[in-house]
């Protein structure tokens, strides 16, 4: 061995080179380790305690690069300098073999992110601006809500610390704040370890408030959607009750143009499909297309009336714009179909824009697409497709399309001024009415 000064100024013995006789060149060890080997074995008798390095268990089960002792027997500490890479697995099983003899240990590296660090007791250390080594990594202290990195003490300080029981190591349980990394394990005091325990209870008291507020909100809310669904369920009742009744009354053998109405829609393709849709094997419902199709309370679609109850119970193609009163109560209540998926979602659509929608949704439902030309129009937008056939009602039944609005009209024997601007369209056909017309002013209060 020669000796030597560091440029730290610590005086040490030097390997020789070519000495293969020597235990320590044996082992392999570089002149960094060896160094760092110094500095624990030194901080560690500054700090108060008996230092030895190399020593090895009685079975030779392991080995410590120093071994920290209390003067009055208290305790033993292995102080590992670990430069060279190591799993998390074999760190850890080195440290279980110490502590199966009584012996605690903590591992130091100077290296920049050692990937084992907080595996186990560990600690990063750096040189200072006097050369003399701090601790940078592994120490933390918890302040309102988390860890923070406390000023770097040095290597000295730190293990008189760690001898007098004033830090021990510590499982976080709350987040390490940057710049620390979020280690497994870090080292820490006592008091600190209680902070982070009453932190967390608060904590989750106040989470068990949080989620008593929102539980007793949910059921507050599901009380006030449940008395608000047994409501719509009545008013929905009653409006089918009356579409009913109305339904009735255009059966009767004197109602003369709603059977003609009748029959034209049992001739549409669109209808014919409906009908066979809601008869086959996914609703197994007899249907046909209602007499009453002419009311406003389908919001311009067709009707669709169970042959068995005669009570209705669907609608074809309802037109979203046309949703209001007794229309709206009652599609809520009722299954809605359409020609095409395009026709649902635009329905779905343009009522979720116009916030027309029951608490539960739409119960829609679409038939497989069919043909441009069997569709009938519906409502103002016409799709893309040949020129329908024009309105040949005996009795039509006319509404004027005037900005985006809607006027009751009436068949006259000559154009009226707005005749030649706007167009009507019958309602119990869904046809444009091509001939006279006039609209209707309602009477004055």
């Amino acid at each position: 061995m020669y000796a030597k000064t560091s440029r730290s100024g610590l005086r040490f013995f030097a390997h020789a080179p070519h000495a293969p006789d020597c235990e320590i060149a044996l082992q392999g060890e570089s002149e960094a380790h060896h160094l760092l080997k110094l500095e624990l074995a030194s901080a560690a008798r500054d700090a108060g305690a008996h230092a030895e390095m190399e020593v090895r268990a009685p079975d030779g089960s392991w080995r410590a690069d120093v071994l920290a002792t209390d003067p009055g027997g208290g305790w033993t500490m292995a102080l590992e300098a670990q430069l060279s890479p190591i799993t998390a697995a074999d760190i850890t099983a080195r440290t279980a073999r110490m502590r199966e003899h009584g012996v605690t240990s903590c591992w130091f590296s100077d290296r920049p992110r050692p990937p084992w660090l907080g595996t186990v007791p560990s600690i990063r250390l750096a040189t200072d601006a006097d050369g003399g080594l701090t601790v940078v990594e592994g120490l933390a202290r918890f302040t309102g809500s988390g860890w923070q990195v406390p000023p770097p003490p040095s290597l000295t300080d730190f293990l008189r610390w760690v001898f007098a029981g004033k830090i021990l190591p510590h499982a976080p349980r709350t987040s390490l704040w940057y710049p620390l990394r979020q280690l497994p394990q870090v080292w820490t005091a006592p008091q600190y370890v209680i902070a982070e325990d009453a932190y967390l209870a608060e904590e989750e008291k106040r989470q068990r408030f949080q989620q008593e507020r929102q539980a007793a909100y949910r059921e507050k809310r599901e009380k006030e959607l449940a008395q608000k669904r047994a409501r719509n369920a009545e008013s929905r009742a009653r409006a089918i009750a009356n579409a009913t009744t109305v339904e009735e009354k255009a059966r009767q053998p004197h109602r003369r143009a709603e059977s003609t109405l009748h029959d034209e829609l049992m001739e549409r393709a669109d209808v014919q499909a409906a009908v066979a849709f809601l008869a086959s094997d996914a609703y197994n419902i007899p249907v046909v297309a209602g007499w009453s199709s002419s009311e406003g309370h389908w919001a311009g679609g067709v009707p669709l009336i169970r042959t068995d109850e005669w009570v209705p119970t669907a609608v074809l193609d309802p037109e979203p714009g046309e949703l209001s009163g007794d229309a709206l109560l009652l599609l809520a209540g009722l299954l809605l179909l359409f020609s095409t998926k395009a026709r649902k979602e635009r329905f779905e659509r343009n009522t979720r824009r116009r916030r027309r929608v029951p608490i539960d949704g739409w119960y829609t439902d679409f038939l497989a697409d069919l043909p441009a030309q069997a569709l009938a129009p519906s409502g103002a937008k016409a799709h893309h497709r040949r020129k329908p056939e024009e309105c040949t009602c005996p009795q039509p039944q006319l509404v004027a399309k005037i900005s985006r609005a809607e006027y009751p009209a009436e068949p006259a024997e000559e154009m009226g001024p707005a005749a030649g601007l706007y167009t009507t369209v019958c309602r119990r056909c869904g046809r444009p009415y091509q001939r006279p017309w006039r609209r209707v002013l309602a009477p004055r209060p």
